[in-house]
């Protein structure tokens, strides 16, 4: 019996991270443990690429920061330095009004509603971010999120000839040593895709497999995309092109943020755009509800009307009408005048 692999109502908002959901770059509380100058750090990443260019080397500046974060570490600026501590440095981020609570509200606007409970429509939260997804997992935010895409880093890395090892020695006091996963302003699109098909809830679909429209996992047109820049315009086309919403925030107190953002909506990259300030009354929090709730209701639609229209109507006895009924009775009445007679 043929049968979809997914029932689609299912909601994605999917998230930035830096500057979106918090107001600077997440490393700050790393740089604080260590006491390294966060400024010379950053100064030191973006002349990277220019240095080793002219060293004769060419360097992705997608992971530039990630490979000095090793060097600083392997330099002893950042002894230490571990999964353990960068998921306890993450507990110390400081978020935008209204986080995380907001997270759990928007649920609560498909959740409340008796038409969509009967469809059985569920909101769910994605991050996708070039941070560290370790510090986003310590975070205050985690609980609230259904995935989490980032940046990761590898402790105790195998070593030659690990494969003809019964143990493998693991040091307690390990320090990150290698790049994991990388996520920059390109590869964020394959995790929409990865959340589109739904390989992030069942391993068996590989990303790359060809699957059609109505067996996706989360359709384009029900997720709405939330980032604060022009990094993020790769995904806002995505998200936007394939017939779902994007929309920009930016720091109330950075008038350079807002002109970017206009100057975002007026490049139709996005629908629109707010503050990043998630409280109920902010016009952030109230766009991002009013487009929720018509997704579900576009959900509710469309679900109703797949059914009357594959839902074949049960035979069943026929009535007449008193008009019918009437006529009826007209007709017949010279046939029973004439066998009286």
């Amino acid at each position: 019996m043929a049968a979809t692999l997914f029932t689609q109502n299912i909601i994605a908002c999917i998230w930035d991270f830096d500057k979106t959901l918090i107001p600077d770059y997440m490393q700050s509380p790393v740089f604080r443990r260590y006491g390294v100058d966060e400024a010379t750090f950053w100064a030191e990443t973006n002349a990277l690429v220019e240095n080793y260019r002219r060293r004769g080397y060419t360097l992705s500046g997608e992971i530039s920061y990630l490979n000095h974060l090793l060097t600083y570490v392997l330099a002893g600026r950042m002894s230490g330095l571990n999964n353990v501590i960068l998921g306890k440095c993450g507990a110390e981020i400081q978020f935008y009004p209204g986080l995380p609570e907001f997270f759990t509200a928007s649920k609560s606007w498909v959740a409340d509603r008796p038409e969509f409970r009967k469809h059985e429509i569920n909101l769910e939260h994605y991050i996708v971010s070039t941070g560290l997804a370790q510090m986003i997992r310590g975070s205050a935010i985690a609980p609230h999120v259904d995935g989490v895409w980032g940046c990761e880093f590898i402790e105790n890395p195998l070593q030659p000839g690990f494969l003809s090892q019964k143990e493998l020695e693991l040091s307690a006091d390990a320090e990150i040593a290698q790049i994991g996963m990388v996520i920059d302003n390109t590869t964020k699109t394959r995790a929409l895709f990865e959340i589109n098909k739904g390989t992030n809830k069942n391993p068996a679909i590989d990303v790359n497999s060809k699957i059609a429209a109505e067996d996706r996992r989360i359709p384009f047109q029900n997720m709405i995309y939330i980032a604060d820049g022009p990094s993020d315009v790769p995904s806002f086309s995505v998200v936007k092109g394939n017939g779902g919403l994007a929309y920009g925030v930016y720091n109330p107190a950075k008038q350079e943020e807002y002109a970017q953002n206009d100057r975002l909506r007026k490049a139709a990259r996005i629908d629109h755009y707010g503050p990043a300030d998630y409280t109920a009354s902010s016009g952030t929090s109230q766009w991002l509800r009013l487009q929720i709730q018509g997704i579900c209701e576009r959900i509710v639609r469309d679900r109703e009307a797949a059914v009357s229209q594959r839902a074949a109507k049960p035979p069943r006895h026929l009535t007449a009408t008193p008009a019918e009924e009437a006529a009826r009775r007209a007709v017949r009445a010279p046939e029973q005048a004439k066998f009286l007679e």
